[in-house]
């Protein structure tokens, strides 16, 4: 039997150059009205026990080709529990090659586990029910699709959690369900503390065109939505406008933006360091963060990372430094990798969703203990 390959489903990607029996030769789509590509996900309709072979070609040319070295594929039989396949990449033909003897008839393959736009709704629909729990449409795509915004607690210190500015990085939605879900538990001693002290605004996925068109960075208008937060507009980047504009309403104490990061094999903080403003106090509270996270979780550590801003030179148009910088918030990225975390691997799963979920819980409770 020869195998057949599908994409055409809520982010799917792959383009399929040839297939000769149980082998394929295949090649990623670009993002629409962009050159950015790297996400994948499709899925292989064959019989139990072929030997297959799928060849990723053109890579060299791809996003970030340093993120293929070392790289295992995602894949799953039932979409619910993912493991890595074994991957070899080859840098001087920028081809990924996957072996795999089939275990069942179908296949799913991603380069991350997948959060779809229906778990999405599901997970919307399940929280805005919970007692204490405000649901507010901050906006709409360019698509016309909402920008969902869950809001707890009392106290005066505003959070603002968000997610998903690239839609590609679907580690950052797992670990908002994580969020949610500990947010939610009335029994959690450290939700219930934050509740109390704080407003949490919490936005799942910043980008659901993108999400549902499979794209790895950017929105239906091939935009980055991370380099848009100095200048908003209707037209490029609504889901940052109406975003952002209820920030203006409500401040900005503490931001978490959540995200993936394909070459850095770790869990690991950027902060706004080289932003006009800079006030001692607010950086030490970011490091006080940074320092506690790392004594709660041996998942996240302080090593590697990104190089830091010289004074003065952060860019402004991302979120983190543009929020640091617009209301003397202590921001931040969060990075998960798309590869296993380097200090505490994992060769079944390398890092997942369940850890991305279990993330998000030390990463509230640090907050709690902090605030």
């Amino acid at each position: 039997m020869t195998i057949s390959i599908n994409a055409a489903f809520d982010s799917g990607n792959i383009v399929v150059e040839s297939i000769d029996g149980t082998s394929a030769r295949l090649s990623i789509r670009k993002d629409r009205e962009s050159d950015f590509f790297q996400w994948f996900h499709f899925r292989v309709a064959c019989n139990v026990g072929d030997a297959l072979q799928l060849a990723i070609t053109g890579l060299a040319d791809s996003a970030y080709p340093d993120g293929w070295p070392g790289y295992a594929v995602c894949a799953s039989t039932d979409r619910d529990h993912w493991f890595r396949l074994d991957t070899d990449y080859d840098s001087a033909s920028g081809t990924l090659t996957v072996q795999h003897t089939a275990e069942s008839p179908i296949l799913w393959v991603a380069y991350f586990a997948p959060y779809s736009m229906e778990r999405h709704h599901d997970l919307i629909a399940s929280v805005a029910e919970c007692e204490g729990v405000t649901y507010r449409c901050l906006g709409t795509s360019i698509e016309g699709q909402p920008i969902d915004c869950i809001e707890m607690g009392t106290g005066d210190i505003h959070v603002w959690l968000y997610a998903r500015q690239h839609p590609g990085e679907s580690m950052a939605e797992w670990w908002m369900e994580g969020a949610l879900e500990k947010l939610t538990d009335p029994a959690d001693p450290y939700a219930r503390s934050l509740r109390r002290k704080c407003r949490l605004h919490i936005v799942p996925n910043m980008n659901p065109d993108g999400s549902c068109r499979g794209h790895l960075r950017t929105n239906y208008a091939g935009v980055n939505l991370n380099r848009e937060w100095d200048n908003p507009t209707a037209e490029r980047s609504p889901e940052v406008l109406c975003m952002r504009n209820a920030m203006d309403e409500s401040g900005v104490d503490w931001a978490m933006d959540v995200h993936g990061d394909e070459a850095i094999p770790a869990v690991f903080l950027a902060g706004f360091e080289g932003i006009p403003s800079l006030k001692s106090e607010q950086m030490d509270k970011y490091k006080a963060f940074q320092t506690a996270l790392a004594a709660n979780t041996p998942d996240f550590q302080v090593d590697l990372g990104y190089v830091e801003s010289a004074p003065g030179q952060a860019n402004l148009s991302m979120s983190t430094t543009q929020l640091a910088e617009r209301f003397g918030a202590v921001s931040m990225t969060l990075e998960m990798p798309f590869k296993d975390n380097r200090d505490l691997p994992d060769p079944v799963q390398g890092w997942s969703p369940e850890r991305s979920k279990l993330l998000a819980h030390a990463c509230l409770a640090t907050l709690d203990q902090l605030l």
